[in-house]
């Protein structure tokens, strides 16, 4: 083990409070921004007001969802205007973005979002029922920085607005600027430091790279969705694709490289007890591998309201007989596959490529039992058993987050794309492909079920913006050069049986609607109420490779047996359109 950081970090707003509590301030007003949850955020006001200034602090990350949920008068209100600001340095969309999911959260109201002036300020109108009508501004604190990559980013920022108690009358201000805060300065010293590390040139660079960032805030549930208000799922999601990209730049590959192998990164993000940022950066052996058990849950796959544990699918696989067929991951897991054989064209089926997504996992094996008297198919049910086991591993602490840090190998890589032997992992999907001779592969995946963001890298996940916020289920049906007829009837065929399942298009309806207006565009082709993206494309093994997409990351009761379902359903779907296809 090789510790790279150890460091504990004042905080600021307990500086600010000492600063702010000098005897000059006394009478005086003061306005902060910082990354601070509400009950922190109070104190801190309180204490100033026993030192005789009149304080408020603000939420830095999404203040105009904060200011709806903390501030805004919503008894009666009818109608709501944002004018979000436009700014030079960001997307054109990246403010309605960050006000999601406000109309969600305002069922009952009419909200217009429309874009406004360049001024980091949302101008927001409010109309009551009772003929009221009120104008607020809420203020966006950013500053523009460059990052990691070179870009330039336009990212949340604490900020300070203070006046003393002889000059408030008359507008001026003695300070109104960015103040660079705890959290930011961790971040970068996370950054700094592993930039500058020794890292030599051979991938990979180490077996596990541990952040463990210990800071203040908690989890505010917006009671929309899944929506939840977390700082700690933010800077886990920041730092994973942080470090992917300097990753990426170090070896020399281009941003967003599937096939680098860096090693596994491992950002462990926690509540504080003491109110302080504590980091440590550490590369660290892997950890043990606990063999697996016999599995003693008895519960039937169409009721599980979880992920299921990885010796339940040892289990289920066993059950579907068929010709066994497994190969290792690089942490030395098993990746249990089995083939069964039919008079019937073969496909082959599989889930948890990127292994958070874990309704495929439920979803795969419900269709291989449907299916195991009468079709032919190579079943793999998890392709990534280490990034499944530390999904296991981060949903203790934080079971609602997405855990991207789980989604590829312990290589650090997509096993999809992996680029060289040892193939560990991929060559499961190999054995599956060769020993069937399929030219389908059903592959099914998720997606986040809420809000995905980078706060200290420009908000918007870099490379990922389409996928920030869900909209809805939908599939992608890649296929070789004179395939495109049969692909084209296979995605018929596909969304019209699954738009056919209980509620399926009213949930897509309704995350879709949300999404074009906060998203500001479409994105896809819809197909029978089902978001489609048809393509050729050569990456696959097979001819066709239909995949999946249903917003799992991650998700719970009612809502996952929904999710799992509905991934059942599209592998039969598509087995038997791709049979009517063989036989037509």
């Amino acid at each position: 083990m090789t510790t790279l950081l150890d460091r504990r970090f004042a905080r600021t707003l307990d500086s600010l409070v000492d600063e702010f509590s000098a005897a000059a301030w006394r009478g005086g007003t003061l306005d902060v921004w910082v990354f601070e949850d509400r009950t922190a955020r109070v104190a801190a006001e309180q204490r100033l007001a026993r030192a005789g200034v009149t304080a408020r602090f603000r939420s830095a990350y999404k203040p105009l969802v904060h200011a709806f949920v903390e501030d805004i008068d919503l008894t009666g209100i009818e109608r709501v205007t944002v004018r979000y600001p436009v700014h030079p340095a960001a997307t054109p969309k990246r403010f309605a973005l960050e006000a999601y999911p406000l109309i969600g959260m305002l069922a009952d109201v009419s909200v217009t979002l429309a874009p406004g002036g360049s001024a980091l300020m949302y101008e927001v109108a409010l109309s009551y029922r009772d003929g009221r009508t009120q104008r607020v501004d809420v203020f966006a604190p950013n500053v523009e920085r460059v990052d990691h990559t070179g870009a330039v980013n336009l990212t949340p920022t604490g900020w300070v607005r203070a006046a003393h108690a002889d000059n408030e009358s008359d507008g001026e201000s003695a300070q109104d600027a960015a103040r660079t805060t705890d959290l930011e300065t961790a971040f970068a010293a996370l950054i700094d430091t592993v930039r500058v590390h020794p890292w030599g040139t051979q991938e990979p660079y180490f077996e596990r790279l541990c952040v463990r960032l210990d800071m203040p805030g908690s989890e505010r549930d917006l009671h929309y969705g899944d929506e939840v208000v977390s700082l700690f799922e933010a800077l886990h999601e920041d730092i994973y694709f942080s470090l992917l990209e300097i990753f990426q730049l170090h070896s020399g590959r281009p941003l967003g490289d599937r096939g680098l192998q860096p090693g596994q990164f491992a950002p462990d993000v926690r509540a504080s007890a003491d109110g302080t940022i504590h980091l440590r950066i550490a590369t660290e052996p892997f950890p043990a591998v606990t063999p697996p058990v016999p599995s003693s849950d008895a519960t039937p796959l169409a009721a599980a309201t979880r992920a299921l544990p990885i010796e339940r699918v040892a289990h289920e696989l066993d059950a579907l007989g068929g010709r066994p067929f497994d190969a290792r991951s690089r942490q030395g897991r098993t990746v249990w596959g089995t083939y069964l054989q039919s008079e019937q064209p073969a496909i082959v089926i599989s889930a948890a490529q990127h292994a958070n997504e874990s309704s495929g996992v439920v979803g795969v094996l419900r269709a291989a039992h449907a299916l195991r008297d009468r079709a032919h198919f190579a079943l793999i049910g998890v392709e990534n058993p280490d990034g499944y086991a530390m999904h296991r591993e981060l949903c203790a602490t934080h079971p609602r987050h997405m855990h991207h840090a789980a989604r590829y190998s312990a290589l650090g890589d997509d096993i999809a794309y992996r680029e060289r032997a040892p193939f560990y992992e991929r060559e499961a999907r190999q054995q599956a492909l060769a020993i069937s001779g399929a030219s389908l592969h059903i592959n099914l995946h998720g997606y986040p079920a809420h809000e995905w963001t980078r706060p200290m890298s420009g908000y918007l996940p870099r490379g990922f913006e389409l996928w920030t916020i869900p909209k809805g289920f939908f599939l992608i049906l890649r296929y070789h050069p004179g395939w495109g007829d049969r692909a084209r009837a296979l995605i018929e065929h596909v969304t019209q049986r699954v738009s056919q399942l209980p509620g399926l298009l009213a949930f897509n309806a309704r995350q879709i609607a949300l999404f074009r207006a906060h998203a500001l565009e479409d994105g896809f082709e819809m197909l029978n109420g089902i978001p489609i993206l048809v393509a050729e494309d050569t990456r696959e093994a097979a001819p066709l490779a239909l995949i999946s997409e249903f917003p799992d990351e991650t998700i719970y009761g009612d809502d996952f047996v929904f999710a799992h379902t509905v991934q059942m359903e599209t592998v039969l779907a598509a087995h038997e359109g791709y049979v009517r296809l063989s036989e037509a």
